[in-house]
């Protein structure tokens, strides 16, 4: 399983870095990284002991975590792209918030092995992405995900 090399997360300003699933100045957070893959965007994460919810599995709070993040950094990717910017390209990607989040869990997820989130964004507005993802474990989809994500609103960003 491919590890990512150069995360949309990685651009992200400092005050937009706190995010406990996705931001990388959360000290306790997961530090999910979406990076793209071909035509998809793709996070790898491999799930701590923590995030047990019986012996041997993962914990379905987790996963949910995993498609939201993936969705929002996919999202950015994609707007990004759109802006005629790439991955890595040290310029600053927009940002987005969840406004919607689906999971439907296909089969338990067996923890001790890294989770890959494989996802394919849709632009449905302007400012409003539609990113469907599945998550693997060992090749095989234990969860799929839907999250429409949509650009950051300005009373979101700090102000001078």
């Amino acid at each position: 399983m491919s590890e990512i090399n150069y995360a949309i997360q990685d651009d992200y300003p400092d005050d937009f870095a706190w995010c406990y699933g996705c931001g990388r100045l959360n000290k306790d957070g997961h530090h999910f990284r979406t990076g793209i893959e071909g035509e998809k965007t793709v996070t790898v994460y491999s799930p701590k002991p923590e995030h047990t919810a019986l012996p041997g599995f993962v914990y379905g709070g987790l996963i949910a975590s995993l498609i939201d993040c993936h969705g929002t950094g996919s999202a950015a990717i994609e707007l990004h792209r759109l802006n005629g910017g790439t991955v890595g390209d040290g310029q600053e990607p927009p940002r987005f918030v969840t406004a919607s989040l689906h999971v439907d869990f296909m089969k338990p997820t067996p923890h001790g092995v890294p989770l890959k989130a494989v996802g394919m964004v849709e632009k449905i507005h302007p400012k409003k992405f539609k990113v469907v993802t599945e998550v693997l474990a060992e090749g095989e989809v234990c969860a799929k995900g839907e999250v429409v994500a949509v650009v950051m609103p300005e009373t979101f960003l700090k102000k001078e």
